[in-house]
């Protein structure tokens, strides 16, 4: 079968913002119009086809991302609906990181809003061409330049205005497109399916002038072509300013910025008009890198502490957006389908993979035979007999891959790069109703955790009891939901527990000696380390060895030593971070000495060493905004301050308070209800988590005594 739609006239996009900006009914929205849907879903009445979860219907919120495709002017849209919520932040990580484009969108009454600028962060982080979308312009207090100017204010963008809005609040009619001059005005009785375009209102004229002048000026300071084309003419015509635009934003030199009502069904047209000019094709943006082998000649330290692949530059692999180049993807999301099994979603970087065909995870260096392939349309499957470069998709059979993880042609390996997600911050005891769901359970969690990269199970060895940990309170209230309900597992949930860290003070030489002689062939591992603080990175390993005092191949072994006692902090027990080892002397057998005899000498080195250098407890704070009408400020401040919270910050958006405070995270359970109780239920807060910190003196006795 031959492509359909050329790769050129594909977009790969995602939908980004706060919670309850408005992402999935602006998804809704553009599925209607293109007519992938024939009826308008809404989030409200848990009608919108994107959240297809029984958990998102009933909460009116997204919590898993959803894929879906449409078609535009001869043009393949491929949309992910990420979540809004800060416990589901890895969905976002996760999707942007195999998206060309993305589509932020932004509340014209809160504007940018705490967890904006975290998705705005993640989108800088792997260099996502963005469009912003100011939405609900019905809304009392929308404030169209307020919002440009916050963009530019707090997220560091240089938002350029596309569009005006026409009117405000219940007033807003349509958008003035600044680019072609020309009103766009919407007929309220149709759910915005018909529209004109009419010449700017002598009323506005000279504000869309203006405007557009402001435009102009703006792209020319960021591309020489239209600079020298304005130099010429004193102006440009739509084409140039749209093929500028389209340079600028591909570079990342520009946010153009469009408005509308996505609930009222005004602007969504001209906004998928502004996804076709401005977001990127597969084949604008740079050739996918990554490596022959994720075996390098040496291993380094990254920045979670974990060893990494040292790569020769020879080694580097380049994969162009091309049907003929060697099949590369990425899987960026694994799932778990009650009729299907795992289904894997992937991203196609080169190549084209059929139905049948073998391919490699080269993260674990097994092969897998694709049984089917299936495009997504939210939790509707449509089989196809195969992907070309610039597509996503999913696959049943490739059980063992995991997020993150590169699957390719085996003929010509590459390991693309991998993501990083955010350690959990929050635990909590779970057990089984009935000694029958005991087994259930487990694989339940097992199946869990492989779909969720920040979704942990861990066993206490003291207690015996299973520990799950998550990113928050409602992310683990939701994968203990799912379990009843996907797997018909019931489970008993305890109390909220604090992902506390250990670390140290202070320095200290130590030294490590493991000798044993049991008849024969004993073991003999000697070693000298200095344990320092070092809160750049969670754990750093030095080699300080000379004249061969410890062989070569047993430094291996004392790092991983060193790593399984910080596994368990002398103080409570739990991970030590901030630390770093040097290895700087030692002794060995030549008969005697193994890596088993160096490993467990670093073991116990390490553990008297953190004993000796003033270990402290590290707790979770968390950044917190409150958004509370004035006449509660006094009360909420109060009770912020009882949590232990510093606040930061005190702003007036609209008619309301913004409080910005640093909260140790537990302080912050059970505030949702607290909050509601004391402001009648008027005010709102978000949370996400900020850095570890030390723990005053009696926190650290708290969690000692319970430890």
């Amino acid at each position: 079968m031959p492509r359909k739609v050329a790769l050129d006239d594909t977009r790969n996009i995602g939908i980004m913002a706060h919670i309850d900006a408005g992402k999935t009914t602006t998804t809704e929205r553009i599925l209607y119009y293109t007519g992938i849907t024939y009826k308008l879903g809404e989030v409200h009445e848990g009608t919108a086809t994107m959240d297809w979860m029984e958990q998102e219907q009933e909460r009116g919120i997204t919590i898993t991302s959803a894929a879906t495709t449409c078609f535009w002017k001869d043009h393949r849209i491929n949309i992910i609906d990420t979540p809004g919520h800060v416990d589901f932040t890895a969905e976002v990580e996760r999707s942007l990181r195999v998206l060309d484009g993305a589509v932020a969108v932004f509340c014209a009454v809160g504007g940018v809003e705490p967890q904006s600028e975290t998705v705005w962060r993640q989108a800088d982080k792997y260099g996502v061409p963005r469009i912003a979308f100011v939405n609900k312009m019905d809304r009392a207090g929308a404030d169209f330049e307020g919002v440009v100017a916050r963009i530019e204010d707090r997220l560091g963008a240089r938002a350029a205005a596309v569009q005006l809005p026409i009117g405000a609040e219940a007033d807003f009619e349509g958008v003035l497109d600044l680019v072609r001059m020309r009103e766009i005005r919407y007929h309220g009785d149709v759910l915005g399916a018909r529209f004109e375009e009419l010449p700017v209102a002598p009323e506005r004229e000279e504000a869309a002038l203006i405007a557009r002048e402001a435009l102009v000026e703006k792209i020319c300071e960021c591309d020489l072509e239209a600079l020298e084309a304005w130099d010429e003419r004193g102006d440009l015509d739509a084409a140039e300013c749209e093929a500028a635009l389209r340079r600028a934003t591909l570079s990342l030199q520009i946010v153009p910025v469009v408005c509308g009502s996505a609930f009222r069904n005004k602007g969504v047209q001209p906004l998928l008009d502004a996804v076709v000019a401005y977001l990127p094709a597969p084949t604008d943006v740079p050739p996918i890198t990554g490596t022959r082998s994720p075996i390098g000649p040496g291993l380094e330290v990254s920045s979670n502490g974990t060893p990494s692949p040292v790569v020769a530059a020879e080694d580097v692999v380049v994969r162009e957006a091309r049907d003929d180049a060697p099949f590369a993807a990425l899987v960026f999301k694994v799932m778990a389908d009650p009729f299907v099994g795992q289904l894997s979603f992937f991203r196609v970087y080169s190549g084209v993979l059929r139905a049948g065909d073998k391919v490699l995870n080269s993260a674990r260096g097994r092969r897998s035979r694709v049984g089917r392939l299936l495009k997504v349309h939210a939790n509707k499957r449509e089989e196809i007999r195969e992907v070309y470069a610039g597509d996503i998709a999913a696959a049943v059979g490739l059980r063992n891959s995991r997020t993150g993880e590169t699957i390719c042609d085996p003929a010509a390996p590459v390991a693309l790069e991998a993501m990083e997600f955010p350690e959990p911050v929050l635990s909590r005891v779970i057990e089984p109703s009935t000694k029958a769901d005991q087994e259930l359970l487990s694989v339940a969690l097992g199946k869990l955790a492989h779909e969720d990269p920040t979704f942990r199970v861990t066993t206490d060895l003291e207690t015996a009891q299973t520990i799950i940990s998550g990113m928050g309170e409602l992310h683990l209230e939701i994968l203990v939901d799912r379990l009843l309900r996907e797997f018909q597992v019931s489970a008993v949930v305890g109390q909220p527990r604090v992902a506390y860290r250990e670390t140290i003070r202070r320095s200290a030489q130590v030294e490590g000696r493991h000798v044993r002689q049991t008849g024969g062939r004993g073991q003999y591992g000697h070693v000298r380390i200095e344990v320092s603080p070092n809160h750049d990175v969670p754990f750093e390993f030095e080699n300080a060895i000379v004249r061969g005092a410890v062989p070569r191949e047993y430094i291996p072994a004392v790092e991983q030593g060193a790593r399984d006692a910080l596994e368990s902090g002398p103080l409570a027990g739990y991970p030590v971070t901030g630390v770093t080892v040097r290895l700087y002397d030692g002794s060995f057998h030549t008969v005697d000495s193994s890596e088993l005899a160096f490993r467990i000498a670093g073991s116990l080195a390490t553990r008297e060493a953190l004993r000796r250098c003033s270990p402290t407890i590290l707790e979770p704070v968390m950044e917190v905004e409150v958004v509370t009408p004035d006449e509660y400020t006094g009360e909420v401040m109060g009770d912020l301050s009882a949590r232990r919270a510093r606040i930061t910050g005190l702003s007036v958006r609209g008619n309301a308070r913004v409080i910005d405070a640093q909260v140790p995270l537990a302080g912050m359970f059970g505030y949702a209800t607290d909050i509601r109780s004391a402001t009648q239920g008027r005010a709102t807060y978000t949370m996400h988590f900020g850095s570890y910190e030390e723990a005053p003196e009696a926190v650290m006795a708290e969690v000692m005594a319970s430890a």
